[in-house]
């Protein structure tokens, strides 16, 4: 079986687990699951870094020793993963002793071979980066990250020669293009190795810091971040003489957001490189999630709470969010109303709707088992071959990291099959006995298609592919390579409808304040006799000279498409017999495809109104009944733009 190793950065233990930390690990989690679907044997690792000067800052803020303050804060990063269905094989902590023994081993070895050196040295450091930051990398005299000014400080300390391996470093780079992933972080990399390498320092001295790993060959200092933290790929590995070392090394990818990529891209390879072994295989490095434009950090103070938004919106929810909504590589926008509009859209709309919609009709229509297909339509055919293709799309996409696209591709087969539900139209076949085959293998190509998508969902939505799969009966099935064909649901098996997948959130709006009449201003009441229209008894009324007033056409719908942040509204395109757009709040009641045809009534002569940023010229007039609602339309075809009278 082929071994797969994938990491995120260890957390830093100042501050609890936020948003930026969830992404990398439900990353890693999800592509581990992919791997896993591949049939591979794969080793997840995570952990937390818990050493350095802000570590301790932090205890002092708290008020605890700093090894109470790691234990907690260490304890929070572990009990935030099973909420998001992450699950990780090992989760590492720098103050573990193994890991300690790991690191001074190979500050020792590192140091017998002359590649480890003391000396002073005095630069910009950055007490939020924890390193010394050069003239060149300060955005207005501040660190970009941070956006403070770093202190000017000179210290004796001891050095790795890293300048050493700058050569090997650019040419490892340059004959494997797939090293540092997306490109652009890659060519960023090489671009700073352009300049000479400054010597990397390793240690602080205790007179400063105590809260570290001391060096095994001068107690007067503590190893710095990096020569510690970097090394826990290994040290979860049980290097050097462990199985699961000579194992998961060779095959190991490391997942971490831009803010390290430096570290990550050029001081681990050089250190690796002065152990005398191979570097990882892949760097995969994500961008940040914003607020208001502005990086989400805890340094910043603008971090949200994984555990809070899980208990908002779901597991499921979430991941398919932030897996969904960031491209790769790129920085992403973070808002709730956003993720809402994610969920009640692509999760309760489309795939909660196809899957109800479609186990519903099999429990109605074959009395809840697979039925016997019988042969298929150029359309069946059109809708299972384009399931099976876009498995290819899917593989090829999470290859790459680009989870965006792969789900994109999912959501076309999802768009597709409720499309396909629109024209078969099973409540009509059912009706006529002739048409019972072809019933029998529309609703087959739909439990196929829904078995194939609940396949590629199990790495993003874990949760939510097992409820699919037992409602399926095809809980277990989770090989992309044994699974990913058409025709294995076999006729006659047991078919479980269940809840409902994702039902609707509903944005809580508070009700504005309607302004009170002034009293004062009120005019005196008349003094003459009031007309039958102002009688209570005619209150409500309208003459017929009104109703003529109110102009009442058939329209067409022509075109129907969601309108972006809204769950309610709908964008209509209609012929009344001139084409206008209406805005229409049906959403939750038909999908866009489902209305293209249709004969409606309109109020044709409202003055425009603009909803959601569209201009809307009329009104689709709808019967409701309690949470039903149901379009208005006339018995028969009419031309479009007739009056209703």
């Amino acid at each position: 079986m082929t071994a797969y190793y994938l990491t995120t950065p260890i957390f830093y233990v100042n501050a609890q687990p936020h948003l930026g930390h969830a992404y990398s690990t439900v990353v890693a989690d999800a592509v581990c699951r992919y791997q896993r679907l591949l049939g591979k044997d794969v080793r997840f690792q995570t952990g937390t870094d818990e050493h350095g000067d802000k570590i301790v800052h932090a205890a002092e803020d708290a008020e605890v020793s700093v090894k109470e303050y790691v234990d907690k804060i260490s304890a929070m990063f572990k009990a935030a993963w099973p909420p998001l269905a992450i699950v990780p094989d090992t989760f590492v902590r720098t103050t573990d002793p193994a890991h300690m023994a790991v690191v001074q081993g190979i500050l020792q070895q590192v140091y017998d071979q002359g590649d480890i050196y003391f000396s002073e040295y005095t630069g910009l450091y950055c007490k939020g980066c924890e390193q010394f930051l050069t003239e060149k990398e300060l955005v207005d005299g501040k660190c970009p990250d941070h956006l403070t000014e770093p202190a000017k400080i000179s210290e004796q300390n001891y050095f790795f020669r890293m300048s050493k391996y700058q050569e090997w470093l650019i040419d490892h780079i340059s004959k494997h293009p797939e090293f540092i992933t997306p490109e652009r972080y890659r060519n960023e990399v090489l671009s700073f190795l352009k300049e000479p390498l400054e010597d990397l320092c390793i240690s602080r001295p205790t007179t400063r810091l105590t809260w570290g790993i001391p060096l095994p060959f001068d107690s007067r200092f503590v190893t710095y971040v990096w020569f510690d933290a970097l090394i826990n790929y290994l040290s979860g590995l049980d290097y050097p003489a462990g199985e699961d070392f000579a194992r998961y090394w060779p095959v190991a990818e490391h997942v971490i957001a831009k803010d390290i990529l430096k570290p990550h891209a050029i001081y681990w390879p050089t250190m690796l490189k002065a152990m005398g072994l191979e570097p990882y295989q892949r760097l995969h490095v994500h961008g940040y999630w914003n607020m208001n434009e502005t990086k989400m950090s805890k340094s910043l103070g603008n971090v949200v709470r994984p555990g809070e938004l899980v208990a908002e919106f779901g597991a499921d929810s979430v991941r398919y969010f932030l897996l969904r909504e960031m491209s790769f590589g790129l920085d992403a926008g973070f808002s709730k109303e956003a993720l809402m509009a994610r969920h009640n859209s692509d999760l309760t709309n489309d795939l909660g709707n196809l899957f109800s919609r479609s186990l519903t009709m099999v429990k109605n229509f074959a009395a809840s088992v697979v039925p016997q297909p019988g042969m298929p339509s150029a359309q069946d055919q059109e809708l299972a071959e384009a399931a099976l293709a876009m498995l290819g799309q899917y593989r090829e996409h999470l290859d790459h990291f680009a989870f965006h696209r792969a789900l994109a591709a999912v959501w076309e087969v999802i768009s597709r099959a409720n499309k396909y539900i629109v024209s078969t139209q099973p409540w009509e076949l059912v009706k006529d006995p002739q048409q019972a085959a072809q019933l029998s293998t529309v609703l087959y190509t739909l439990l196929e298609t829904l078995r194939l998508i609940t396949l590629t969902l199990h790495p993003i939505m874990p949760e939510t592919a097992a409820k699919m799969a037992e409602a399926l009966g095809v809980a277990g099935e989770t090989s992309l390579t044994d699974c990913g064909v058409w025709g294995r649901l076999v006729p006659g098996r047991a078919i479980t409808p269940g809840a409902q997948l994702f039902p609707r959130l509903q944005q809580e709006v508070k009700d504005k304040p309607q302004p009170q009449k002034n009293k004062t201003m009120k005019e005196p009441a008349s003094e003459k006799t009031p007309s039958p229209e102002a009688t209570p008894e005619a209150e409500g009324l309208i003459s017929f000279d009104a109703f003529q007033n109110l102009e009442l056409r058939v329209a067409e719908i022509v075109a129907a498409e969601k309108i972006a942040k809204s769950d309610r509204l709908l964008k209509l395109t209609v012929k009344a017999p001139e084409e206008r757009t209406i805005v229409a709040g049906i959403a939750q009641h038909y999908q866009p495809e489902e209305l293209v045809g249709r004969q409606v009534i309109i109020v044709a002569n409202l003055k425009p109104a603009k909803l959601m940023g569209v201009a809307s010229h009329g009104m689709v007039l709808a019967a409701k009944e309690g949470d039903r609602l149901v379009l208005s339309a006339v018995s028969g075809p009419v031309a479009n733009g007739s009056r209703v009278a």
